[in-house]
C-alpha cells in the first residue's frame, strides 16, 4: 500500500512537471515572438531614419553640385572676358601696327621717289662736272708750260723746293704741337685723377661708421653678478685667465662689460659669457670647457669668413694664413671703421681706378684686400702694420706687386708702382668718406662752432645753424640790411671764406634766408 502511494506520488510530480515545462515553453515563445516584434519595429525605424538621412545627403550634394557648377561657370565666364579683352586688345595692336606699317610703306615710296630724282640730278652734274675738269686740265697744263719758262725750273725741280720747304715748316709746326700737347697733358693730369678717383668714389656703396666701445653683455638678472664673481672670486679670475679680457662689473643694471684690446679674445669672451650665463653651470672647471669651446668656434668662424670674403672678392689662391687673418680683420676697428670693410672697400676702389688706368685690376683688388692684413697680428708683432703685412705677404709668396703696395700705402717705403699708388689713394678714399670713421665729440663740436663763427663775422647776419653734421650752415639775415640781391653776393663770400680758413672733408652748402614778415594785430 505504502508502494502505491510513492507510485501515486511521482506519477503526480511527474505529471506536475510536463505541466511546468509545457508551460514555461510556451511563456518563452510568447517572450521570443515579442522580442522579434520590437527588433523588426526598431529595424524599420533605423532603415527608415537612413533613407531619411540619404535623402538628405543626396539633396545637399546636389545643392553642393549646383554651387560648385555656378562658381565654375562664373570663372569660366570671367576668363574668357579676359581672353576676350586680350584677344581685342592685340587686334587692336595689330591694326595699329598694320596701319603704321602701310604709313611707313608710303613714306618709303615717297623717299624712293625723291631718291631716284636725285640720283638722276646727281649724274647730269657729274657729266658737267667731267667737263669742267677737262677744260681745268688743260688750263693748268698751259699754265704750269708759262711758270716753268718764267721760272727756269722744271716741274720736277720746282716740286722738290716746293716738298723741302713744306717739311721745314711741318717740323717747326709739330714741335710746336708736341709742346702744346705736353703742356696740356701736365694741366689736365690732375683733373683726369680726380675724374677717374670720382668715378670710383660714385660706383662705390658702403655703410657708415658706428661708434666702437667695450663690449656690453646682458644679464637675465642681478643675481647672475654673484654667480659670475663666484665664491671669493674664483668664477671671475677663472674667466679672466682662460679669456685673457677684464671683466667689469658696476652698478650698471642687468650688465657686464668685457674689456679688452684684443678684438679676438673679446668676442671669444662675450660668447662663453652668455653661454655661461645661458648654460646655469658657472665654476672654473665648466668655464674653461666653454672658453675652449667658444675658441675653436670662433677660430672656425674667422677662417669661413676669410674665405668667404676672398671668394666674393674673386681673390683665389691666398696662403691660409693670409685667409685666417683676413676673416680675424672682421673683429678689428680703425678709429669707429670695420677693418674688414675698409679693406673690402679698397678693393673695390682701387679695382675700379684700375680698370679706368687700363692696368691689370686682379692685382689691384688682391692689393686692396690685403693692403691692412698686418693689422690682424699687430698686437702679438712689433712695428707698423704695413711692414708686417708686407712681411706676411713675403713669407706667403705674393707677387711682388702685391708686396710692394701693401708696405708702401702708408708711405714706410717708396711707391714705386702704379698699383702702390692705387692702393694710398683707395684707403685715403675709404677712410676719408662721410661717415667712414667716427670723429671725437670734442673736435666735432670744435668745428661746428668754428664754422659758425666764421658766418657771424658777416654784417647783417642774424642767426645761423650749422646743420647736416656741418656740410649745411643756414644763415637767417636781417631783412632791412640785407636785400635780395645782396644776400646772393653775401652766399658766395661766406662760401669763399669757408674754403679759405676752414678744413673740412667734402663740401658745405651754404644757404642764406631773407624773408619778408607783414605783421598786423586785430582789434
Amino acid at each position: 500500500m505504502e508502494s502505491l502511494n510513492w507510485v501515486t506520488v511521482a506519477a503526480a510530480l511527474t505529471g506536475v512537471a510536463v505541466v511546468a515545462l509545457f508551460f514555461g515553453r510556451w511563456i518563452q515563445r510568447r517572450m521570443g515572438r515579442a522580442k522579434l516584434q520590437d527588433a523588426e519595429s526598431l529595424s524599420r525605424q533605423i532603415l527608415s531614419e537612413a533613407r531619411k538621412e540619404a535623402e538628405l545627403l543626396k539633396k545637399t550634394a546636389a545643392i553642393e553640385t549646383r554651387e560648385e557648377w555656378i562658381r565654375a561657370k562664373a570663372k569660366f565666364d570671367e576668363e574668357m572676358w579676359k581672353a576676350r579683352q586680350e584677344i581685342e586688345r592685340r587686334e587692336q595692336g595689330c591694326t595699329d601696327r598694320e596701319t603704321a606699317l602701310k604709313r611707313r610703306g608710303d613714306q618709303l615710296d615717297g623717299r624712293e621717289k625723291e631718291l631716284r630724282g636725285k640720283e638722276k640730278r646727281n649724274n647730269s652734274r657729274a657729266e658737267e662736272l667731267e667737263k669742267k675738269r677737262q677744260v681745268l686740265d688743260a688750263l693748268v697744263a698751259e699754265q704750269n708750260t708759262k711758270l716753268e719758262q718764267i721760272s727756269g725750273l722744271t716741274a720736277e725741280a720746282a716740286r722738290a723746293e716746293l716738298l723741302k720747304n713744306l717739311e721745314d715748316d711741318a717740323r717747326a709746326e709739330a714741335a710746336l704741337t708736341a709742346r702744346r700737347i705736353r703742356d696740356e697733358a701736365e694741366r689736365d693730369a690732375e683733373r683726369q685723377a680726380q675724374r677717374i678717383i670720382g668715378i670710383a668714389i660714385q660706383r662705390l656703396a658702403a655703410e657708415q661708421s658706428v661708434e666702437s666701445t667695450v663690449t656690453v653683455v646682458s644679464l637675465p638678472n642681478e643675481e647672475m653678478k654673484g654667480r659670475i664673481i663666484g665664491r671669493e672670486g674664483r668664477n671671475i679670475r677663472a674667466f679672466e685667465a682662460a679669456t685673457g679680457v677684464d671683466v667689469v662689473i658696476d652698478d650698471t643694471p642687468e650688465a657686464v662689460l668685457l674689456s679688452g684690446y684684443e678684438p679676438v679674445r673679446r668676442e671669444v669672451a662675450r660668447l662663453a659669457l652668455e653661454k655661461l650665463i645661458t648654460d646655469g653651470r658657472i665654476h672654473p672647471g665648466r668655464i674653461e670647457e666653454i672658453v675652449e669651446r667658444v675658441r675653436r668656434d670662433v677660430e672656425r668662424e674667422i677662417r669661413e669668413l676669410g674665405e668667404r670674403v676672398a671668394l666674393d672678392m674673386g681673390v683665389h689662391g691666398l696662403h691660409p694664413e693670409l685667409v685666417r687673418n683676413l676673416g680675424a680683420l672682421h673683429y678689428r676697428t680703425s678709429f669707429g671703421q670695420n677693418v674688414l670693410k675698409h679693406s673690402v672697400e679698397v678693393a673695390n676702389l682701387a679695382g675700379m681706378m684700375g680698370a679706368e688706368l687700363g692696368v691689370d685690376t686682379a692685382i689691384c683688388v688682391r692689393a686692396g684686400l690685403l693692403h691692412d692684413i698686418g693689422k690682424a697680428v699687430d698686437h702679438d708683432v712689433e712695428g707698423p702694420h704695413a711692414l708686417i703685412g708686407m712681411d706676411l705677404a713675403q713669407r706667403s709668396n705674393e707677387c711682388a706687386e702685391v708686396v710692394q703696395a701693401i708696405g708702401a700705402h702708408h708711405g714706410e717705403i717708396e711707391a714705386d708702382t702704379v698699383y702702390s699708388v692705387l692702393i694710398q689713394a683707395g684707403d685715403a678714399i675709404s677712410g676719408a668718406r662721410p661717415g667712414a670713421r667716427r670723429e671725437t665729440l670734442e673736435t666735432y663740436v670744435k668745428r661746428l662752432e668754428k664754422l659758425e663763427s666764421v658766418v657771424e663775422s658777416f654784417s647783417g647776419v642774424d642767426r645761423c645753424y650749422a646743420i647736416q653734421a656741418g656740410r649745411e650752415v643756414r644763415i637767417m639775415v636781417q631783412q632791412k640790411e640785407v636785400g635780395d640781391e645782396e644776400a646772393v653776393v653775401l652766399a658766395s663770400d661766406i662760401a669763399k671764406k669757408i674754403e679759405k680758413e676752414l678744413q673740412y672733408p667734402g663740401q658745405i652748402k651754404v644757404v642764406v634766408i631773407r624773408e619778408t614778415r607783414a605783421i598786423d594785430y586785430a582789434r
